[in-house]
């Protein structure tokens, strides 16, 4: 009966996928601080970053670019991230 309680438990967990569409596409997906793969791996069904429960730290990234970071804390449900990285540009124009 106790392992059932717990299996209950887990299942009620919420838990979800996380659809990411980038600019640039090659940009790095990390999650809570660990490479999970490039943005254009998790673009859309069945291809979604899984997530567990909990709130996690998300952050795109590229060489040349501001790093865009959020959290997310999943709800059960499917969500769509879009992200938008600028370009970095050092004071006098030059690439950082």
């Amino acid at each position: 009966m106790a392992r059932a309680r717990e299996l209950m438990a887990r299942a009620e967990t919420p838990s979800g996928n996380l659809a990411l569409r980038c600019e640039p596409v090659d940009a790095e997906v990390y999650l809570d601080g660990v490479l999970q793969g490039m943005c254009s791996d998790f673009t859309g069904s069945p291809r979604s970053l899984r997530v567990g429960a909990g709130l996690h730290h998300i952050e795109v990234k590229k060489q040349g670019f501001w790093p865009y970071t959020t959290y997310y804390e999943p709800s059960g449900a499917r969500a769509r991230l879009t992200i938008q990285l600028r370009t970095a540009v050092a004071p006098g124009g030059g690439a950082p």
